[in-house]
């Protein structure tokens, strides 16, 4: 009998993935080289870690039974830590971790929205159960770096368009737009300002496509310098509310997209010499705990940024337990939340 050469797991989809000794053997480095880039640690030649990682990807891998399961960590990664919108989401995930003996792991990106190549590594190391992202996203690289370690991933508020490939949580950013601009037009408002978010946020684009489908419906034209870049960010409210303010026909309203910008856009109000909502009415999004306390409370449209969370932790322990989500896209719903920064404007 003639013997005949195994086909490798890209040409049999059957074949099983390989140990790290069979890659260590198809790479021709140690098991020690490959058992690094397994496990995310640093001290490899980039060259010999990509080589790996190809093999990984092509070959797949099959982590050794005395080794163990995944660590029982969920991994929750934001672009940036501040504010109360993190400990919202943070609440929300311990709920659902707690009842399943999970602890949980808070890193951030430094203001990035695609998580750079350290936090993978670290990552790696601490296999956790699963990650969610949060209001970030990943490269292809390190989604497929968690793919063939069977790490699930979740995202949260993606930034991004997260397509079918990855399970995703959102809010209903549209309806929540649509339903912020709809209350100051009722309110006899016709020149309403909006100051976004960042152009490359998925939840900002959809907050601005909702202002102009309420403009549309009512008949009130677009007004294009009505409509401010922002970066969901205090300062950036509140030095694009001077600009819109500053306008030969400035705004009687002003839609924030998040309430920080609409802090900032109450500061640039006092700033100069405008009483909110008797010479300015204002409306946020998000109804984070703080805003409460403005003065006067702020109008806002209400993420279930928890809700949202607790969600998302739910989905990614399914994952974890072999049981893919029904939906890969889940979106929970937005209210308006009527305080006293709203009002009918004045009369000329």
């Amino acid at each position: 009998m003639t013997a005949t050469q195994e086909p490798s797991a890209s040409e049999n989809p059957q074949a099983k993935p390989l140990t790290i000794a069979q890659l260590a053997e198809l790479a021709g480095v140690s098991t020690a080289t490959v058992s690094k880039v397994v496990n995310g640690r640093s001290e490899v030649a980039p060259e010999t870690r990509a080589l790996v990682e190809d093999l990984i990807s092509r070959h797949g891998y099959r982590r050794q039974r005395r080794r163990g399961g995944p660590a029982a960590l969920v991994e929750l990664v934001f672009h940036a830590l501040a504010g109360d919108y993190p400990i919202e989401i943070i609440k929300g995930v311990e709920q659902v971790a707690r009842e399943h003996d999970l602890a949980v792991v808070v890193s951030q990106v430094q203001h990035q929205h695609v998580a750079g190549t350290g936090w993978i590594e670290g990552v790696l190391s601490r296999r956790p159960t699963g990650v969610i992202a949060v209001f970030s996203s990943l490269s292809d690289e390190q989604h497929e770096q968690l793919t063939t370690r069977g790490i699930p991933l979740v995202l949260l508020d993606p930034s991004g368009d997260p397509g079918h490939r990855v399970p995703s949580v959102g809010a209903s950013n549209w309806s929540g737009g649509l339903s912020a601009t709809r209350h100051l037009l009722e309110l006899g408002h016709r020149r309403i300002g909006i100051v976004t978010g960042p152009d490359y946020a998925l939840s900002s684009r959809a907050r601005l496509d909702g202002y102009r489908a309420a403009l549309d419906t009512a008949g009130v034209p677009v007004d294009p310098d009505l409509i401010c870049r922002g970066d969901f960010l205090i300062e950036g409210g509140r030095a694009q509310a001077h600009r819109l303010l500053r306008l030969p026909d400035p705004p009687t309203a002003i839609f924030a997209c998040n309430d920080g910008e609409a802090m900032g856009v109450y500061r640039a109000a006092h700033e100069l010499g405008l009483r909110i909502p008797d010479d300015l009415s204002v409306i946020g999004f998000d109804d984070l705990p703080t805003i409460r306390w403005m003065i006067p409370p702020l109008t806002t449209i209400r993420q279930p940024l928890t809700e949202m969370a607790a969600t998302a932790a739910a989905m990614l322990v399914k994952l974890a337990q072999g049981d893919p989500p029904p939906q890969s896209r889940v979106e929970l719903g937005t209210d308006l939340v009527v305080r006293s920064s709203t009002a009918p404007p004045k009369r000329p």
